[in-house]
């Protein structure tokens, strides 16, 4: 079956787009030195972990104990939870996760290193510990100084867990290549200066992990820089292609709709709205509209309903009819996959799977 003969609104990967994506990240990071830990977070499948795997991936990342269960149960091992957990009942299902695969989580607080503590030692475990320190983001971490080492030493004191290294996430890494190596400068200097505090004390870091998508080819710019961790590299969007990082062609993903309606002057309506697309806008470009039609570039996405996509065609030569199938690559890859059940796999345009989105909603 060819996609335009598919049941719309549907989410569509191409297999092609998706392998070159991998293999590319994976070979950067070879070229590169470090190791390739990526995030679930963009793909929340175990297919797609399967393959990152295969390509040499070191681990995998998830924000959520709930992904962690998703992966774990499939039978992946090494698996870094890049989130402050917090609550009994999530840190419970973390400790049996421990129980049978290899676990690493960050944190920030000597609050949050106690409760995994009870955690673990509850269930007779050893959980692995990075203390996150602020890149620049100015989300999570500590300040790059001192106060990494004072939690990192009150962690090694704690039963049940164990201080394997630092981490940092580099979102602020953004904008044009030339914006983002300079900012990728400035990381580095960050990251020299948490680890700088870690020699004052004779304390050895094992592993530093870091990075993004945007900031991946920077990662040599980094020095201590032992791992990254992009998600999005997998499929891309419209965020990673107005930033330089990729092409339209390595946009794996892209969403299949119909044009349901052209009654109204200047309008087209697609059956994909923002339980399909997302709300999110773009980040980087033009910083407008909510996806990009393919088959008509020149048509923006202007607004969006629940199960509604208004197309402006005030401006195209592009002529819509009740009926036609468009393509969008939508703005933000990881909440659009986050919206579906299944995602159909296609090879030269014609489906020849379907994958189940098997972490989709594991907020928790």
């Amino acid at each position: 079956m060819q996609y335009r003969e598919l049941s719309t609104p549907v989410l569509t990967v191409d297999l092609d787009a998706l392998e070159r994506n991998l293999g590319r990240v994976a070979d950067l990071c070879r070229r590169q030195g470090v190791g390739l830990r990526p995030h679930t977070k963009t793909h929340k499948s175990v297919e797609v972990s399967r393959l990152q795997l295969a390509q040499g991936a070191v681990g995998l990342t998830v924000a959520k104990v709930g992904e962690a269960e998703v992966m774990a149960d499939a039978g992946f091992d090494d698996i870094l939870v890049a989130f402050p957990i917090m609550g009994a009942e999530k840190l419970r299902r973390l400790a049996t996760i421990a129980r049978a695969r290899r676990l690493l989580v960050s944190l920030d607080s000597e609050s949050a290193a106690q409760q995994l503590s009870l955690a673990a030692a509850a269930q007779n475990v050893t959980i692995g510990v990075l203390v996150e320190f602020d890149a620049g983001g100015r989300r999570c971490g500590l300040d790059p100084g001192p106060d990494l080492v004072v939690l990192a030493k009150a962690i090694e004191k704690l039963p049940g867990l164990k201080f394997r290294g630092l981490m940092s996430y580099f979102g602020n890494v953004w904008g044009t290549p030339e914006q983002r190596r300079a900012e990728a400068e400035h990381v580095a200097e960050l990251v020299t200066r948490a680890l700088a505090a870690f020699r004052a004390e004779q304390m050895p870091v094992e592993i530093v992990s870091g990075g993004s998508t945007p900031s991946a080819e920077f990662a040599h710019l980094i020095p201590g820089l032992t791992e990254i961790r992009p998600g999005t590299y997998a499929y891309n969007d419209l965020n990673t292609y107005y930033q330089g990082a990729c092409s339209f062609e390595d946009c794996a993903v892209r969403v299949v709709a119909t044009v349901v309606s052209t009654a109204v002057p200047g309008r087209a309506i697609i059956d994909a709205g923002s339980k399909t697309l997302t709300s999110d806008l773009l980040g980087s470009g033009p910083k407008s509209g909510y996806g990009y039609i393919v088959e008509a570039p020149d048509v923006p996405i202007i607004k969006l309903n629940e199960e509604h996509g208004y197309l402006d065609i005030t401006q195209t030569q592009h002529r819509f009819h009740v009926g036609d199938v468009v393509t969008v690559i939508p703005n933000h890859v990881c909440v659009t996959v986050n919206m579906h059940d299944e995602i159909v796999t296609l090879r030269q345009g014609e489906a020849v799977g379907c994958w189940k989105v098997a972490a989709r909603g594991k907020v928790r």
